[in-house]
């Protein structure tokens, strides 16, 4: 239940949420105007600095190349807490007409980093007005590149989790599968660890009119394509998730000529390492086998690129709990994902909490990645009251 009348935490976050709320609006549909991709996040980490100078909030800027830290000192010692936010958009040609869309040829926030970067500014301007009464330190993370898993890497190995030493960790993404109003939560691992591999399939090149002249990589590798569907079906139990997808295949040129090699590429997902592991193994003997039974040579270069992202239990129950009392009966479980999240490289440092916000805007069926995204702005300040909360109550 949410806090009674007259509480007065619950009524001073509402207020501050809501007296933010023109202006976060306002620095999103700036954001989602000028979006800039992976590790290019000039504009946007300028005006997250200025934003955070006008609240009076210690910033560091060019942390992890682009990222912003912001800083938020209580008024008595107690543990640091990260909350992060990520600031990139996608190479998508934006097609929604607003009047504030994209104004970059062929890119565009698909995914609501935009929404993700105003709603952090709002909580840190909660927060900022209640540090007084916070005893600890809060890390307000502004990540660039998440779409290509490197910026989380780069802000860590720039020590954003030290000086305090950060002991735990929060963040979010916004939900248009969730009604606007809602919000949800996944116990144990909410998205999937994120593994991209690569096989070169050799053999020799000759004539299409004579194949007994030549050894053909271009069946040896359809061959492989459906094998690896077998590993999901018939070696993974229908209990723990996996997927395996392949991308693309490159070989060929001409109608008439059989190749020397062909090229695969795809994508792991999965959320447990024994399945991970289990994966990779099976496409490793995959390829041996196809190598000997067609006299190819497949060669796989696996690449694990973030783990999971996992909740921590007691966290997540606190985080709960919190969002409860602010806003009422509005969280509830929901299941995992195969997408992926550097967030993972956080979740896996410390002690960490992934909360889902809900974005769906009424009589819309919107999806992330989709060039007509638009997701319901409302979601911005009911994100600062939730997060906010959290942060104040660890951290009361």
């Amino acid at each position: 239940m949410p806090d009674s009348p007259g509480t007065d935490l619950a009524e001073t976050i509402r207020a501050e949420a809501e007296r933010l709320a023109p202006r976060l609006i306002e620095l999103r549909r700036d954001i989602h105007a000028h979006p800039e991709l992976s590790f290019e996040e000039v504009r946007t980490a300028e005006l997250v600095a200025r934003e955070l100078e006008r609240m009076g909030i210690e910033r560091r800027t060019g942390v992890g190349r682009t990222g912003v830290l912001g800083t938020i000192a209580g008024g008595r010692p107690g543990p640091a807490i990260a909350i992060r936010a990520d600031m990139d958009a996608l190479p998508i040609q934006e097609k929604t007409g607003l009047a504030y869309a994209s104004r970059s040829e062929g890119k565009m926030h698909a995914c609501g980093h935009d929404i993700h970067t105003a709603t952090l500014l709002g909580v840190g301007g909660v927060l900022k007005a209640l540090a007084p009464r916070l005893a600890g330190t809060v890390k307000l993370v502004f990540q660039p590149a998440e779409e290509i898993a490197g910026g989380a890497k780069a802000m860590i190995e720039e020590g954003v989790l030290d000086s305090p030493r950060v002991e735990m960790a929060l963040g979010f993404h916004n939900m248009p599968e969730i009604p606007v109003g809602r919000f949800g939560y996944v116990r144990g691992s909410s998205l999937a660890a994120v593994d991209f591999f690569e096989v070169e399939v050799r053999g020799q090149s000759g004539h299409a009119a004579y194949p007994h002249q030549a050894v053909d990589p271009i069946v040896a590798a359809a061959t492989l394509v459906t094998q690896m569907q077998t590993v999901v079906a018939r070696e993974v139990s229908p209990f723990q998730p996996a997927v395996v997808t392949v991308g693309a295949i490159q070989g060929g040129m001409a109608h008439n000529i059989i190749p020397d090699s062909v090229l695969l590429k795809g994508t792991v997902r999965t959320l447990e390492p024994a399945v991970r592991d289990q994966v990779e193994a099976a496409l490793g003997r995959l390829c041996e086998g196809v190598s000997t039974a067609m006299r190819v040579k497949a060669e796989l270069h696996y690449h694990r690129f973030v783990p999971p992202v996992v909740s921590d239990d007691a966290l997540l129950d606190r985080a709960i709990a919190s969002i409860r009392r602010q806003l009422g009966e509005v969280v509830a479980e929901t299941q995992p994902v195969m997408g992926g999240e550097d967030f993972a490289l956080f979740s896996n440092a410390v002690p960490s909490a992934h909360l889902r916000i809900g974005s769906g805007a009424p009589g819309r069926a919107d999806m992330l990645h989709n060039s007509d995204y638009q997701p319901a702005e409302a979601c911005i300040a009911l994100g600062v009251q939730a997060i906010a909360r959290i942060a104040a109550d660890i951290l009361a």
